[in-house]
């Protein structure tokens, strides 16, 4: 009963805490506030069936007093977001800072999801004036933590790395705004950024967020045309670059890339893009070896360091934009996914905190690059929003070897690790030595991003690389949705290997027929929101009819995510795929997810992709003889974009010969795959 009253109490009291805090408890005491959870720190047995609960404990909270202490908690506050966004999301935003409070007068939210009943939009926090730089650098630095450490960066190359304090970053953001401004950068502008995973990529965007400018990240390695594409479509003010980045051994130039892009822009399309302001990587060649353009180009190195260390404040509404992030169409050109300023602001600090268990000595690093939508909120925005200290990466996972993300784990004592599963795929590929090999005594939660993970992968991430003692974070959210959407919460509640289990605070998940009606219970169905949260997509640049229909003509009223999933009998959302990704034999509906699951617990398989694929025995016996296969192609490689989600929509073009219906490849990290997988077709 104590442990009960207590849970009520901390419902009312956890958002007065959006900044971390460090009150500390052993953890005995902690244990003794889940009582309504049997825990064990050794993490407990495998459970036998599919959807049996694995118990984490609470040993991982270690000296923390955990923000949600258990699933009744959990459940309390996610009643009162829904029931009441006004004052929970209120509570929340109220902890940022706001140089003009939103009108309290008035709904905090206003939406229309019906095109029956007009145009789709969505409005938060109306009337408030805020900035996400300020939020993310000069409130931290103004409230004494400038000399914590705020980016813990890590090159290519062992022994290369710097550490960059909350004061140095606003310094060198401010640098950055006061070029841009001198440039003419001004409100509304578009800066496309295409650089490498250095710190001054998360600086440049803050910068742009500081004046109001739009930032459009490429990822740095998209091919010229890819590049250009992107940068005709939101005609940049100037583009942000970097002469070469070293990616393992190999060095790849980007001012070259650059360069095309660039020209393409002008040739094909009549867009003249004004400079290219390029950073000098020192570590991957030489400034001399560097092509060059007088009258264009210019070396960061020759002006940023003379600008002034402060820049004036840009005080932006709330549905001002804050950035664009281009994500692939299944045809046509790639959509330029639009964020604004107050929603996104609270929605990446919100899901941040909750979601991981943040606390103010933690450390954490998100694997992803800037230039997906993961490097945005969980490395550039929503941990800088809350004053934490994160790791930049440079390199790759497995240069000069394997272990390459154990040796920066226990360099740094990273304690929250969140990487895709294809990623850990590929580690587990290699081998439990590489792991072993370092102690990752420091990490206490382990994160997962991209696509569902497998329950294979989820227990050798889990055993081998947690140790058993780590919860792991399975998320599962968009581009467009801004933050994490689904997910346990670290520790709060059981975990069940490969599924997302449930919604985050003020998302209202449902799952829908064919006819768009809301199914209950344990069920399966189309994955929809039927309300907005604040990290929601506002429109498509320059295509706001295509956001409509993309996302909300299927099921009038709602959200439409384009993923299959299924709801058990303890609430848990499990994700199946999308929705074109479901298969129909004699009337059994089968999500490829299944099957791709069945196939990868098949030890002569790596990886798989469903529009058919490994060993048919197992696939029988995990699903049922209808599931099997009818033809098998051993592929050497699978179409996947830079960040690792295959792109499943190629595989199914190919095998139904719809060559040219394969819509837009620019965000594959190797085109050759899609020839070589015609050519196995043909055979």
């Amino acid at each position: 009963m104590l442990a009960s009253a207590h849970a009520a109490r901390r419902v009312a009291t956890t958002l007065r805490h959006l900044v971390p805090y460090t009150t500390s408890r052993s953890t005995e005491a902690v244990q003794d506030d889940v009582s309504s959870r049997v825990c064990s720190s050794a993490g407990g047995d495998k459970p036998h069936g599919k959807n049996e609960a694995v118990d984490v404990g609470t040993a991982f909270h270690r000296n923390h007093w955990p923000h949600i202490l258990s699933r009744k908690q959990y459940e309390a506050m996610y009643r009162w977001s829904v029931e009441d966004p006004q004052s929970f999301w209120g509570s929340i935003a109220a902890q940022l800072h706001w140089e003009r409070p939103w009108d309290k007068g008035q709904p905090i939210c206003s939406y229309n999801f019906n095109l029956d009943k007009g145009p789709i939009y969505v409005k938060w926090f109306p009337g408030g004036r805020t900035n996400v730089c300020f939020n993310a650098l000069d409130r931290h630095v103004l409230s004494g933590n400038g000399n914590k450490a705020a980016i813990l960066f890590e090159g290519n190359d062992v022994g290369i790395d710097r550490r960059l304090t909350y004061q140095n970053m606003l310094e060198l953001v401010c640098q950055i705004a006061n070029y841009l401004r001198s440039l003419g950068v001004k409100k509304g502008d578009t800066v496309c950024i295409y650089m490498p995973m250095v710190p001054e990529l998360p600086a440049t965007m803050l910068a742009c967020a500081r004046i109001g400018a739009i930032h459009s990240v490429v990822f740095g390695g998209f091919s010229a045309e890819s590049l250009a594409g992107r940068m005709s479509d939101c005609r940049p003010k100037l583009l942000v670059t970097c002469n070469a980045v070293r990616r393992g051994a190999k060095v790849l130039n980007l001012k070259e890339i650059a360069d095309k892009a660039l020209e393409l822009c002008e040739k094909k399309e009549g867009v003249r893009v004004g400079q290219s302001l390029v950073f000098e990587n020192a570590n991957a060649t030489k400034r001399s070896d560097t092509a060059w353009k007088n009258g264009r180009d210019v070396w960061w190195q020759d002006v940023i360091p003379r600008q002034s260390k402060n820049a004036p404040v840009e005080w932006m509404d709330s549905e001002d934009p804050l950035f664009m992030l281009y994500t692939s169409g299944s045809t046509g050109k790639p959509k330029g996914v639009m964020h604004t300023v107050g929603g996104y602001m609270v929605y990446a600090a919100t899901t941040f905190k909750f979601t991981f268990d943040y606390h103010d000595d933690d450390v954490f690093w998100c694997t992803a690059d800037c230039g997906w939508i993961t490097g945005h909120t969980y490395l550039a925005y929503g941990p800088l929003l809350n004053g934490a200290t994160c790791v930049v990466f440079e390199g790759v996972p497995t240069y000069p070897d394997a272990g390459r993300c154990w040796q920066i784990v226990d360099k740094y004592k990273v304690s929250i690790f969140y990487t895709a599963p294809t990623a850990i795929r590929s580690m587990e590929k290699e081998g439990d030595r590489f792991v072993k090999k370092y102690s990752r005594k420091s990490l206490r939660v382990l994160g997962t991003v991209g696509e569902p993970i497998n329950p294979k992968a989820w227990w050798w991430y889990f055993d081998v690389v947690g140790d058993g003692r780590c919860p792991i974070v399975d998320t599962w959210w968009q581009t467009e949705t801004g933050g994490n959407m689904i997910s346990p919460m670290a520790g709060a509640w059981d975990l069940k290997p490969g599924s997302a289990t449930l919604p985050f605070f003020g998302v209202q998940p449902v799952l829908l027929d064919e006819k768009g009606r809301e199914k209950e219970g344990a069920t399966d169905g189309n994955l929809c929101i039927k309300a907005p949260w604040p990290g929601i997509a506002r429109t498509l640049f320059g295509d706001h009819e295509r956001f409509q229909q993309t996302y909300f003509s299927t099921y009038k009223g709602y959200y439409v995510t384009g993923d299959g999933a299924r709801r058990d009998e303890d609430g848990y959302i499990w994700l199946t795929g999308r929705t074109d990704d479901v298969i129909n034999v004699s009337g059994h509906r089968i999500s490829t997810s299944e099957v791709e699951a069945a196939l990868n617990a098949h030890p002569a398989c790596a990886e798989s992709a469903v529009v058919g694929f490994d060993h048919e025995k197992g696939v029988r016996s995990e699903i049922g003889g209808f599931a099997a296969p009818d033809v098998i192609h051993w592929a050497t490689g699978l179409p996947k974009t830079r960040s690792g989600k295959i792109m499943r929509r190629i595989l199914r073009k190919i095998a139904a010969n719809k060559l040219d219906e394969l819509g837009d490849v620019s965000s594959l990290a190797d085109p050759s795959v899609i020839d070589a997988l015609i050519k196995l077709k043909g055979k």
